[in-house]
Order: structure tokens, then sequence, then C-alpha cells
């Protein structure tokens, strides 16, 4: 194993790399970050993330959720193995284009996020992000080929303004080539949306199809501007929309893939977040289930597949799948009320997932796991994607082998 030293990291890996090698000893007197640096498949292992254990060197699926009791391996140095136990140690991918780019990045105080669809999504998002995004957001650009609508966000959403707290994110009007100018792509176009009253039963995958294609275009702009900031995804259904990014943006002209666009890392799906929300909604009604907000969990796409934990400490099969039901057919709920269910999603999922996230806190998103963009509690953090893990009940974990299983079967 060589150990080495960059700009104040130690650096752990089984390749000769062209950095300053020091000795184990020498490296026990650096107070910085470890990195293990590995060549991995990039579209079936992460490019970047925070260890919490040494099997996720080894191994990356659905199992990668959960917490590791094995006793670890003496093939690594005990100096990573410290950082893993310390919270201070990451993995970065050698298969990545430019992984030295990733070793001890910059920390930004305030983001520029750039907004494209505004819609009845776009526009509440929006909103939240113009009410509440001031602490990390500087600025907010906005495109949508309708031009009305850009020039009445611009107009009235810098209106919107709390003289306590003066200091919210500008509204911007962008042209398209300027789109990824920023630190945070959202998408929020929706074509296909079916009307109130003539809706299936899973309305977010009748979204697909036209929603993939107009997403293609702006993964594959996203790799010609050599986007290096957050690709999120907000339209539905998120979780597929994000296999699409990553694998359009890293494919060439002639449609073979080199791997070369976005980074598995920079994309991020946001469709959970309302359903966790739904969920403890439900779950206070009974007083069975109203520590969900402490306890519960929810896992998988926003949408058929989707798992409700009653509580991921005692685990209720009949409870959660209760609450599981009442969660993933919410939305129909409103429709029968006679309209449109985009105010929680644009708000719980996006606005305030989306701060979240550039806050380096704990939200729900989908995030890639193996080859599948599955939807968990995680946190961005300034070296990479932490993953919550747990010690899961048998009943429970299999249904997240399935969950994964089957948004792997739709679209690879």
């Amino acid at each position: 194993m060589n150990i080495y030293k960059y700009n104040n990291s130690i650096l752990v890996s089984t390749k000769d790399l062209n950095f300053e090698k020091i000795t184990e000893e020498e490296a026990k007197g650096f107070s910085s970050l470890v990195y293990y640096l590995d060549y991995k498949p990039l579209d079936s292992f992460r490019s970047y993330f925070k260890i919490n254990s040494l099997k996720d060197l080894e191994e990356e699926s659905i199992n990668t959720l959960k917490k590791s009791h094995v006793e670890a391996s003496s093939f690594y140095p005990s100096i990573l193995k410290e950082a893993i136990d310390n919270n201070c140690g990451f993995f970065i991918n050698l298969a990545n284009k430019n992984f030295k780019e990733l070793i001890n990045p910059c920390k930004k105080d305030k983001f520029r996020i750039n907004i494209v669809g505004l819609g009845d999504v776009g526009g509440t998002l929006l909103t939240g992000i113009r009410l509440l995004g001031g602490e990390v957001v500087h600025s907010i650009g906005i495109f949508d080929l309708d031009k009305n609508k850009v020039d009445r966000w611009v107009f009235e959403g810098n209106q919107i303004l709390d003289i306590n707290n003066p200091c919210a994110p500008t509204i911007e009007a962008i042209d398209e080539k300027d789109l990824f100018n920023c630190d945070m792509f959202v998408f929020c176009v929706s074509v296909g949306v079916p009307e109130v009253g003539k809706e299936h039963s899973d309305v977010r995958l009748i979204q697909f199809e036209g929603n993939k294609k107009i997403l293609s275009l702006y993964s594959k702009k996203a790799r010609e501007s050599e986007f290096k900031g957050i690709f999120s995804v907000v339209s539905d259904p998120v979780d597929l929309l994000c296999k699409v990014a990553f694998n359009e943006s890293n494919k060439d002209s002639n449609g073979e893939f080199d791997y070369k666009g976005l980074l598995s890392h920079q994309i991020r799906g946001y469709g959970l977040g309302v359903m966790n929300a739904r969920a403890n909604y439900f779950a206070m009604e009974s007083p069975s289930t109203k520590n969900y907000i402490q306890e519960g969990r929810a896992f998988g796409p926003h949408g058929e597949g989707l798992i409700i934990a009653n509580s991921i400490k005692k685990y209720d099969e009949s409870l959660s799948d209760d609450l599981t039901e009442k969660t993933k057919t919410a939305n129909l709920q409103v429709r029968k009320a006679g309209f449109k269910p985009y105010i929680a999603p644009a708000l719980s999922s996006g606005a305030l997932s989306l701060l979240a996230t550039l806050k380096s806190q704990w939200h729900y998103s989908a995030t890639f796991l193996g080859g599948t963009f599955m939807g968990c509690k995680n946190k961005m953090i300034l070296n990479g994607t932490e993953i919550e893990t747990y010690d899961f009940p048998a009943l429970l974990f299999k249904k997240l082998e399935n969950t994964y299983n089957y948004l792997n079967s739709i679209y690879k």
C-alpha cells in the first residue's frame, strides 16, 4: 500500500501515483483528511464519497445502506482505518477524468442557483428559495421558453422581501447559454402532466418519456460546459431522470460512453422529501406512529417502489405498509379535490431539500448507488456524499432490495 502527501492531505492507494510518497509513520504527523484512491468502474461505483466502513471500498449496492460490523481487514493501513473512525476518511475514484480537483476542494459561503422551467413547481420552488435561501444563496438565475414567465418572476419574485432579513437572493433572467454558469442547476421542466381527472395510478411514470427527451438535451449542455456544480432533478420521475442525466452526459457525439460528462456525485434527484413529509402527516393521525418524525425513514422513488418505515428502531411491517400506501397515493387525493399536487413537492422535495444540500445538512434525495439512483437520507459534504446507514430488520431490507432491483430494471 502506498501513502502520499498532496496539498496537506494524505492519500492512500495500491496504485503508483505521481505524488510525494511518505511513510505511514510520517503520515501520522499530519492532522488532515485521508483519501483512499482506486480505479473503479464509473457506471457502477460512486465517484466521490465519505467512507462509512471499509466494506464501502469493496462493494457498492443496496448493501451500502447497511451498517458494517465486520472487523477491519489488515490489508488497509491503520491511518485509513483511524480516519474512517474519526469521520475524515474519503474515497476518490481514479477513473474520474479530473480526480485531483476533488482533493481538498475550496469551501464556498454562498452559491448561485439557476432554475430552468417556471411552471407550477418551478415558480413555487423559486419562491421558497427567495424566502429562505439568503443564508447560502446570493443569486438565482431563471430561464423558461416562455419569456413572459421569466419577466413575471423577475418582477414579482424580487418584490418578495422581509424587512427584518433583507439579504434575499436576487432573481435574474438568464439566456439558455448561461444555464450552467452556476453552482447548482435545477431542472423543473415537465411535459405530459395529466390533467386533473385524467391521471392513472402513477402519474410520475407517465411523464418519463417526455421529460427524458428534454433532460437529455440539458445533460449534453452540461457536458459541453464542463459543468462542475450540482445537477439537480426535480421533475418526475427523479430517480430515472438522474440516470438519464448520467448516461447522456457521459456519451460522446457517436453515442458511445466515454465518461467525460457529469460525475455520479454531481447528480441528485429531489422527490423523496415530500414523501417523508406526507408520511409524517399521516403518521401524526395515530399514537402508534406519531414517533415517525424521530424514528421513521423514507427510501426509494417518488412513486411506485416507495418504502416508508414507521421506525428504524422498532420496525412494524403492518404500520409501515399502511403509511407507505397512504403516502404513495396522497397525490391522487389532491387531484380528487380538483388540484394538481405541486405545492408540497416544490417546497419539501424542492426548495427545502436543495437548501439543505447546500448547507451540508441531512435531507432526502436520490443519489448514485452502484449504478442506480436510490432515494435515501444523505448529505452532501465538502468531500463527497455521506449516506446514513442502519441496522436493518430483515423484512425491511428485503423490501429495499426489491425497490433497488425494480429501479435498476426500468432504466439502465
